[in-house]
């Protein structure tokens, strides 16, 4: 199976283009949801009941995710840069945390839920997980049930096509989510979040 971690450079400038909505798409939730950002008063409403499929063909809820925190992260397979980036950085984050407070890693599940259901099927996110944390969970489900759980974390993600190229990319949002035990909001990362800044504010904010 062509592995998608390597297809890049074929559609650079596009690419950065989808990235740039995706900032973009990104700072207006920050301005649409100001009461919502770490440290300050109200509660975010992100994260909510989702049914989708993980990376082995099984049955995946919110549920699941009871009694651990979680990093939730929404991207796709084929994307060039930006998704394997990050969850590279998840990954070294969480090996960081290892180190020094190996039961506060281990109470955190990263978490990878598709926006692109047309072409991450169960074995495609199977193939792409090996590349990351071991104990990644890479979800996807139908195109309803990626909508769905896309509400529910308030993500922006759309297809974009091009004439010029027979396939096809999706801008994104692009912000990690920290959730808690209770399946609530606790802070968020950008992409330009380091390892080391994640691996601090987890060892910080979980409950080891």
């Amino acid at each position: 199976m062509h592995n998608p971690l390597f297809r890049r450079a074929i559609i650079i400038l596009l690419a950065g283009l989808v990235l740039l909505g995706g900032a973009l798409a990104g700072a207006l939730w920050l301005r649409q949801s100001p009461d919502h950002r770490d440290g300050m008063m109200g509660e975010a409403a992100i994260g909510g009941p989702f049914e989708l499929v993980d990376q082995n063909g099984e049955p995946f809820t919110d549920q699941d995710l009871e009694g651990h925190y979680s990093l939730v992260f929404f991207g796709y397979t084929y994307c060039p840069d930006f998704c394997p980036q990050t969850l590279l950085t998840v990954t070294e984050a969480l090996d960081q945390l290892a180190e020094e407070e190996p039961e506060k890693a281990d109470a955190v599940v990263p978490v990878f839920i598709t926006v692109d259901p047309e072409r991450d099927t169960v074995e495609a996110m199977n193939a792409y997980a090996q590349h990351f944390h071991e104990s990644l969970v890479a979800l996807t489900g139908s195109e309803e049930q990626i909508a769905e759980t896309a509400r529910a974390y308030r993500v922006f993600y759309r297809k974009v096509e091009e004439d010029s190229y027979n396939d096809y990319l999706m801008d994104h949002s692009t912000f990690v989510f920290l959730m808690g035990p209770d399946g609530k909001y606790v802070t968020h990362f950008t992409h330009g979040t380091a390892p080391e800044a994640i691996a601090a504010a987890l060892d910080e904010r979980v409950a080891g």
